[in-house]
């Protein structure tokens, strides 16, 4: 692996959800949780596929394919995504974001690149 897969594969020590997993909330599924898991997880490959080089332009459709799935996610139980959750998820698509070479605060109103398209 090159450094650049390295470091987004490094962004994954970054994940929530087991986090999440010790709320004991009710919406937080061993299902739930995975299927976030394999939403980032497909983002990270993604990335690492493009490459580094790759248009910024490329990697931030990576992001809006990402938050859309994200959206779904939460469209099927509106109370998967509240305030925790969407901070960390912001914060951990910024995290994974800098990881690509790409400035976060480029996007979405200098939150980031989900706010760009997120509806939670």
């Amino acid at each position: 692996m090159d450094d650049y897969s390295n470091r987004l594969a490094a962004t994954k020590e970054c994940y929530p959800f087991s986090k999440w997993a010790e709320w004991r909330i009710e919406q937080h599924t061993k299902s739930a949780l995975n299927l976030f898991g394999e939403v980032f997880n497909h983002l990270i490959e993604r990335l690492a596929a493009l490459g580094e080089q790759a248009p910024e332009s490329d990697k931030i459709d990576a992001f809006r394919e990402t938050v859309e799935a994200l959206n779904a996610l939460n469209e099927k139980n509106e109370i998967l995504i509240e305030t925790d959750e969407r901070e960390d998820l912001c914060e951990l698509c910024n995290i994974i974001a800098t990881a690509a070479a790409i400035d976060p605060a480029k996007y979405g109103d200098g939150e980031g690149p989900a706010s760009e398209w997120r509806d939670w």
